[in-house]
């Protein structure tokens, strides 16, 4: 379990304000609204609000990284608020549900990083490198709010029929256009990507 708030760093000569530092905490903590207690986003237009309440990231991929940058990382790295153990992220269906102690999440979309995961890394190029492992996470919904902590079992308690994977969002986005109607068919995933994908269906103009 982690959590942070906004703070300022220098990047490419100007201030960025970013809430992507994370750190562990224990004890309870409540999910309410759009966040956890203790954390916040600095922009909620791309970070944050009901569709992005929480951030997931596989502790099994922040080994992986670790092995690749030849760097420790350890639970919040990758600006996540629960860091698992044992559950492949990848197979993540978009609207399945979790229960996390007396918490009901649901699983919206992948995450899509931007520059500020390059800063965070200390690497401009991160973000690409990021996007192009497919290891990207899935950001959650809060369906029932209630109190979780760090150690509380993860159990995958529905799980839609569709079968619409999150990371095949992703797959999508970056090179499989052509599928974009899919999209619109996934009634949990997130309004965001159901106009994202009718940009795509436009007609050129």
């Amino acid at each position: 379990m982690n959590v942070g708030r906004p703070t300022e760093t220098l990047w490419r000569g100007r201030t960025v304000r970013s809430a992507i530092w994370k750190v562990p905490v224990t004890g309870p903590v409540r999910a309410w609204g759009v966040n956890l207690v203790g954390d916040a986003q600095a922009d909620r237009k791309a970070h944050g609000g009901p569709d992005k309440a929480l951030y997931t990231y596989a502790g099994e991929d922040l080994e992986w990284w670790s092995g690749q940058l030849g760097l420790e990382l350890g639970p919040g790295s990758m600006g996540e608020n629960l860091t698992t153990s044992g559950l492949d992220l990848s197979e993540a269906v978009v609207g399945e549900r979790w229960e996390v102690g007396s918490v009901v999440l649901q699983v919206t979309q992948p995450r899509i990083p931007c520059y500020k995961l390059g800063i965070r890394m200390g690497d401009d190029r991160f973000p690409e490198r990021f996007a192009d492992a497919r290891r990207h996470g899935v950001y959650l919904r809060i369906l029932a709010e209630g109190a979780l902590r760090a150690g509380d079992e993860i159990q995958v308690v529905e799980r839609p029929a569709h079968g619409f994977r999150a990371v095949e969002v992703a797959h999508i986005f970056y090179d499989q256009h052509h599928r974009a109607g899919e999209l619109l068919g996934v009634a949990e995933l997130a309004e965001s990507w159901h106009r994202w994908a009718r940009r795509m269906l436009a007609p050129a103009r």
